[in-house]
């Protein structure tokens, strides 16, 4: 049985019957009364965030989860399609369970998250950082370095990532997945 003391960021709870992610948690200590726990939780079942508190050293239930490698193959009205890199089966997944979906290129890898118990996805994650092309970005103006001046890209999945006034069409760039920002310049 797990306790409090087993909290970490990205594990997965069950609490009153539907499952949620730890994005951040922490720990209260006063004086007098007893540490406590926080945690600040999303819904991977469901689109609820919550926060919740415990008593340090109180029971939790956290549902055992497996990665696995997946290749994107399309999205149609059904949802993503991924097919799994090993066996070669192919799952459908509903928008809301992908975490970047304006990031998804043809053929990428992502991890999948399944329940152990059910089998069933729980979610797809993209790799914290990935290398995409920039289609569309209007010319930067020359000498204009000197403030951190962004300007708006269109990258290769159709998303739009601000960038600074150096970047132009036809570079490749690399953003993060998790805030959509731009990180730096990729020399080909």
């Amino acid at each position: 049985m797990a306790t409090t003391s087993d909290m970490r960021t990205g594990l997965i709870l069950k609490i009153d019957g539907s499952l949620y992610s730890v994005v951040d948690f922490g720990q209260n200590k006063t004086a007098r009364a007893g540490a406590k726990v926080w945690a600040k939780l999303k819904g991977v079942d469901n689109n609820r965030t919550i926060e919740q508190t415990w008593n340090s050293g109180e029971t939790i239930f956290p549902v055992r989860v497996e990665r696995k490698p997946f290749q994107f193959l399309f999205k149609d009205d059904t949802g993503y399609t991924f097919m799994d890199t090993v066996t070669y089966e192919q799952i459908s997944v509903p928008a809301i369970m992908v975490d970047a979906p304006q990031f998804l290129k043809d053929g990428q890898e992502v991890s999948v998250l399944l329940n152990t118990e059910t089998d069933l996805p729980m979610g797809v994650e993209l790799p914290d950082k990935i290398v995409v092309l920039v289609t569309y970005s209007e010319p930067g103006m020359r000498g204009d370095t000197a403030t951190r001046t962004l300007k708006p890209a269109t990258v290769e999945t159709g998303a739009t990532v601000m960038v600074p006034l150096f970047v132009n069409e036809g570079e490749l760039i690399r953003v993060n997945t998790k805030n959509g920002e731009y990180v730096e310049r990729v020399k080909e």
